[in-house]
């Protein structure tokens, strides 16, 4: 058995808000955590000898690094207790000092932000007026310029390369984004269109004249690169068909686009010029994140992990078409392990319908001891990608299943609004088909199946012991939400936007909300369950869990809580991770290796 411990030790690069390319193209800015903190590091692009250097200090997790245009200065996000009210700091490579920006700001900043080409101002998302919006401020000080308020979430902001426009996504309507462009010249506003209609825009990357703007779009029914011209306004298609196509980044001399590629749980590095075909290429079974150029053209960097190693920089050659590791994150030690790699399948929905999923079917007796694993988002999906928790699982004899349920990303916008206005049911019935599948399959012990997920999957994993009770020998639902009212009254404002745009109004869809909230039929629930929770949660804040777990004791039932003051969504300190993680596997083990048959 591979320890969890020591797999939960193993460092990453942060994948999920990006590195950064130094001006002169020589080093580059990641958040890393080797050491179980979560800080910016630089690597060299030149001199690969050396090792990586630690850039920031302090407390908290620190993200999303930009250096500023001349080099100078480096920019980070910084969430302090994992409550995603982000601060932006700024450090100074001349004399190493460290600063906070607009200290006095108290509000909530995203994480995502963008210098100006000139790098005086810095553009970023702050909810100052109640909700968030761009905004700019100046480098140096003074108050901040709301640029954009439309009413809807802002998310991502990008500044043109010459400095006269900004590029604002949106969380839209649905499941879709928008992309708005506001010009500086002018002071005009205008949204990435096709024809006379707004249409889903995320991802917006400015060509380097600032004359256009490539997006990702799921119009077509995947998600495919677009190209929006700012003068005509009028938008081209650079990919077609199915597959999805994602973050576009563009060459420096503007004539290619580089782009990830993935087809089901796998991906490719897609380099593509307007009207040709596209060039893939791969590292291996796994996943690529982020392209971006070097200053000079030739190479592409970009982040890679798969089921046998964490995610890590790269670089692939356009010359030679070879890929270089820059990053190096798995331990020596760990290099001999024979980890499992998981199968893609197809498994029959409860409606017939073909549910897509990860299976981690280790040798040994069948039926064996199995675990169901629920992905969150709902917007996300399970891909092959370095998952502590499976590996270990796995190397225990489980049967692990990940399955993409109807709700998941990664195979069109058909499937992915599939579970609109229906969370908690279409997609709890698909996970529960994957038990009956795997136990039609020979493969699961009918009476050892546990269920486990995160955010989402937690909340999936308690409705599907509310309503498929009898699959279920034990559940562990971390940082989930269980009531859809109290969840939706305690939550962000650009998060209750999202709750009514795919759940409906919650008094106008009163009896929705009620059935499809675990919390209301807790009394439904055989197996024991675990709830495992963070105290600045502002996702799925923990009263929900809370509640729950005082009704469940009170009804005699098997109910394990545990709360990490200190910890958000998701958790930043390595200790909590540790902790956490292996009281989930204990816990499931209990019942899964053991002979208890409680509830």
């Amino acid at each position: 058995m591979i320890d969890l411990g020591a797999l939960l030790r193993v460092p990453y690069v942060d994948v999920e808000m990006g590195f950064d390319i130094s001006p002169d193209g020589e080093k580059l800015a990641y958040s890393w955590n080797p050491n179980g903190q979560w800080e910016i590091y630089e690597s060299s692009l030149i001199d690969r000898t050396n090792f990586p250097k630690q850039v920031s200090r302090g407390g908290g997790g620190k993200f999303h690094p930009q250096y500023s245009p001349d080099g100078r200065q480096l920019a980070f996000s910084v969430d302090f207790d994992g409550s995603e009210n982000f601060h932006i700091f700024i450090h100074n490579f001349m004399d190493g000092s460290q600063r906070e920006l607009a200290p006095e700001m108290n509000c909530s900043h995203q994480a995502f932000f963008d210098w100006s080409p000139d790098g005086q101002q810095i553009a970023f998302i702050s909810d100052q007026i109640g909700h968030f919006n761009a905004y700019t401020i100046l480098v140096n000080g003074g108050e901040a310029r709301l640029v954009l308020d439309v009413e809807h979430p802002a998310w991502k902001v990008r500044w043109s390369p010459d400095g006269s426009k900004l590029a604002v996504t949106v969380e839209a309507s649905g499941i879709d984004y928008w992309t708005y462009i506001v010009s500086f010249k002018n002071g005009e506003t205008f949204p990435v269109t096709e024809g006379k209609g707004m249409i889903d825009a995320g991802q917006a990357c400015w060509s380097p004249d600032s004359k256009q703007l490539a997006f990702c779009s799921d119009l077509h029914g995947y998600n495919n690169i677009g190209i929006f011209d700012v003068s005509t306004r009028k938008s081209s298609w650079l990919t077609h068909g199915e597959g999805e196509k994602q973050f576009p980044t563009w060459s420096p001399d503007g004539t290619s686009l580089g782009y990830i590629f993935n087809r089901g749980t796998v991906s490719w590095l897609a380099l593509q010029s307007p009207g040709e075909q596209p060039e893939l290429y791969q590292v291996d079974m796994g996943v690529h994140y982020l392209p971006e150029f070097s200053l000079d053209g030739n190479q592409i960097i970009f982040c890679f992990d798969s089921p046998r190693q964490p995610s890590d920089i790269w670089s692939f050659s356009r010359k030679s078409k070879q890929f270089t590791q820059i990053t190096h994150s798995l331990p020596e030690e760990f290099s001999e392990i024979q980890f499992i790699m998981p199968e893609e399948i197809t498994y029959p929905g409860l409606d017939g319908i073909g549910v897509p999923a990860l299976l981690f079917n280790p040798p040994g007796p069948k039926p064996a001891p199995t675990v169901i694993i629920v992905h969150g988002g709902p917007d996300w999906l399970f891909e092959m990608t370095w998952y502590p928790l499976m590996a270990n699982m796995a190397s225990r004899g489980w049967v692990v299943l990940a399955p993409n349920y109807r709700g998941s990303t990664g195979y069109g916008r058909e499937w992915q609004a599939a579970s609109r206005f229906d969370f908690g049911g279409v997609d709890t019935d698909d996970v529960a088909a994957g038990a009956n599948y795997l136990i039609r399959s020979g493969l699961a012990d009918k009476l050892r199946i546990g269920i486990t997920g995160r955010s989402h999957g937690g909340y999936l994993s308690a409705s599907c012991m509310t309503r498929y009770p009898e699959i279920w020998a034990v559940g562990s639902a971390v940082v989930p939400f269980l009531n859809w009212f109290t969840n939706h009254e305690d939550i962000r404002p650009d998060l209750k936007h999202w709750d009514i745009e795919n759940f409906g109004d919650p008094v106008e869809n009163h009896q929705r909300w009620h059935d499809h909230s675990p919390s209301f039929f807790l009394d439904r629930m055989r197996a024991p369950l675990q709830l495992i929770c963070g105290g600045s949660d502002v996702r799925c804040p923990v009263n929900d869990s809370i509640k729950a777990h005082d009704e469940l004791r009170e009804m005699g039932k098997v109910v394990d809580f545990i709360l990490y003051e200190d910890e958000g969504h998701i958790f930043l300190k390595q200790e909590n991770i540790l902790d956490s993680e292996s009281r989930r596997v204990a816990f499931l083990a209990k019942y899964l290796e053991g002979n208890h048959n409680e509830g």
